[in-house]
């Protein structure tokens, strides 16, 4: 429990055996639910993630968005916030109380960490990364009025707030739907500078130019079907 909240941990994973066990040995120890959503790995993801005592839950179906979803279906329903970050060790669990204090103290409901807001972190980013997160938080701001710098992994919102977000995407448009929906629905959202790292292990989206190109094409288009929606 963080400052009388609980906090409920998702962590989407895919063959991160190399990472998992590291970044779940740095989740703050306040951290009420830990749980980490399988993506269907064939190496011993599973079997690190269950030797912290996280709860394991399996998505066969690939995609980013499916693993949340199939994670939240863990959720208790008395947690007050839910945390969200990678499993690939490129985020540092240990400044997650950054983003807890924006909900605890200033009463954001959205808090995205943002790797933009740090220049050591945004560095390690792919300039095919940086160049995305410029046009998709332009236009979320042209669009919708919400000021976003980065659609980062690393992010935490109250659950109610969650809740009435509907999230429906199960790959690659999961951050920013999150994003774009709850700028629509004038959710309180915040920023704040977090610390970045190389990943560990191959990535399934910016390691590949074909990756990188089907992440980009959906992110886009889901910006522009929520701006047609009445």
């Amino acid at each position: 429990m963080y400052r009388n909240n609980k906090v409920a941990v998702v962590i989407p994973a895919l063959n991160e055996e190399e990472s998992i066990g590291k970044v779940l040995e740095e989740v703050p120890g306040y951290v009420d639910q830990l749980i980490v959503a399988d993506n269907g790995s064939t190496d011993n993801t599973i079997s690190i993630a269950n030797s912290f005592g996280a709860i394991v839950t399996s998505e066969p179906i690939k995609g980013y968005g499916a693993a949340c979803l199939k994670g939240l279906g863990k959720v208790n329903k008395d947690t007050d916030i839910i945390v969200f970050l990678d499993g690939d060790y490129s985020d540092h669990p240990n400044e997650m109380g950054l983003l807890l204090d924006q909900i605890v103290y200033h009463d954001f409901e959205v808090v995205i960490g943002s790797r933009m807001l740090k220049p050591e972190s945004k560095s390690v980013l792919t300039p095919v990364a940086r160049f995305g997160n410029w046009l998709s938080t332009k236009l979320i701001t042209l669009f919708w009025g919400t000021k976003y710098t980065d659609l980062g992994p690393f992010r935490a919102i109250k659950w109610k707030s969650f809740q009435a977000l509907q999230m429906e995407d199960k790959n690659f448009g999961w951050t920013v739907e999150l994003q774009i929906k709850a700028a629509k629905i004038k959710l309180a959202s915040t920023e704040v500078p977090v610390s970045y790292r190389s990943r560990l292990g191959h990535s399934k989206i910016s390691g590949t130019i074909s990756g990188s190109l089907k992440a980009g094409c959906k992110i886009l288009y889901l910006i522009f079907r929520e701006l047609l929606k009445k």
